[in-house]
C-alpha cells in the first residue's frame, strides 16, 4: 500500500525537557502555541490521547504507543470530527528531540499508510504554524500568529 507523509523540521532555542513539557505537560502554555488547542494525555506507553478544541469537541483521538520523554514521542491519531478524513483510518505521529548546540532539533513525521490522503494534506497545513508559534513561544514569549487562518489585510 502506498504512504503519504509530512516531515518537519525545526529548531528551537531551548531544552529538550522544556519543549517535552511544552508538548505534553503545560496546557496552558500549549493553548497559546495551538489556537486554543489542548491535547490530553498520560503521556505513556499505552494511555489515550486526544486532542480537544476550543468549546471541548475531540477532534482527533488515539493512543500513545511510544513516550520516552524527553526524546521521543509516537502517537495512534486518527480524526474524529470530519468523516471525510476520519473515514481515512489510523495515522502515525513520530516527535523526535534532539540536543543541536544550544538548541534542540525537533522533527516530526506525520504519516497514514494511503495515498493520497486529505488528513495529510491538512496536517500539512497546520503542522507549519504551530510549530512557528511554539518555537516563538519557547524563544521570545509570544507567538507570531494569534489565529491559524488570519484574514489579508
Amino acid at each position: 500500500m502506498a504512504r503519504s507523509t509530512f516531515v518537519y523540521v525545526t529548531y528551537i532555542r531551548t531544552t529538550p525537557e522544556r519543549l517535552w513539557s511544552a508538548l505534553t505537560d503545560d496546557v496552558e502554555f500549549m493553548k497559546q502555541y495551538w489556537f486554543g488547542t489542548y491535547c490530553e494525555s498520560g503521556w505513556t506507553a499505552g494511555s489515550a490521547w486526544q486532542m480537544v478544541q476550543p468549546g471541548g469537541t475531540v477532534s482527533d483521538a488515539g493512543e500513545i504507543l511510544e513516550a520516552q520523554p524527553p526524546r521521543r514521542l509516537v502517537i495512534r491519531w486518527r480524526h474524529q470530527s470530519k468523516p471525510e478524513l476520519h473515514a481515512e483510518g489510523e495515522s502515525l505521529c513520530t516527535l523526535e528531540l534532539e540536543r543541536f548546540g544550544t538548541a534542540v532539533r525537533l522533527s516530526i513525521t506525520h504519516s497514514i499508510e494511503r495515498e493520497p490522503s486529505r488528513l495529510i494534506t491538512a496536517v500539512s497545513g497546520g503542522w507549519p504554524k504551530i510549530l512557528a508559534n511554539l518555537k516563538s513561544l519557547l524563544e521570545s514569549g509570544s507567538v507570531v500568529l494569534r489565529e491559524p487562518y488570519p484574514s489579508a489585510s
